[in-house]
């Protein structure tokens, strides 16, 4: 009988773990400042910033290419990149980063970073910033 209970309880939350997890999925991997440091010092690693232009123009990090992930022209922006690269993706606090990531997910971009608590974080940890 008690078996039989673990059984069912199994058969009846797998599917429930299963569907929560991939709702919950960004299709990235989140990764402190440190980690994103590392992570953008590999060669190729494409660095994305997805804040505004004005944001991005105040300061960001040494290499990043903008796109806003809140603009009108996210999708055709991203729609040019190389699918196949590897991407390091910020915004201020990770809020929109998480958003970018998931969209890019959902376009076919298979090797995604997100720096977990944004630029704002970045900073915090002493990690440098230029200004366009």
């Amino acid at each position: 009988m008690i078996l039989l209970m673990k059984r069912l309880l199994t058969a009846l939350l797998l599917p429930l773990t299963l569907v929560l997890a991939a709702c919950g999925s960004s299709g990235a991997t989140d990764l402190s400042a440190a980690d994103f440091s590392a992570k953008i010092a590999e060669s190729g690693v494409v660095i994305l910033d997805v804040r505004s232009a004005d944001e991005f123009a105040a300061g960001h990090i040494s290499g990043a290419i903008n796109i806003d992930v809140e603009g009108l022209q996210f999708d055709s922006g991203i729609a040019t990149l190389d699918k196949n690269a590897t991407y390091a993706v910020y915004c201020h606090s990770g809020r929109r980063s998480k958003i970018a990531v998931g969209k890019m997910a959902d376009a076919g971009f298979t090797k995604l970073f997100n720096l977990t608590s944004g630029i704002a974080d970045w900073q915090s940890q002493g990690y440098p910033v230029v200004t366009a």
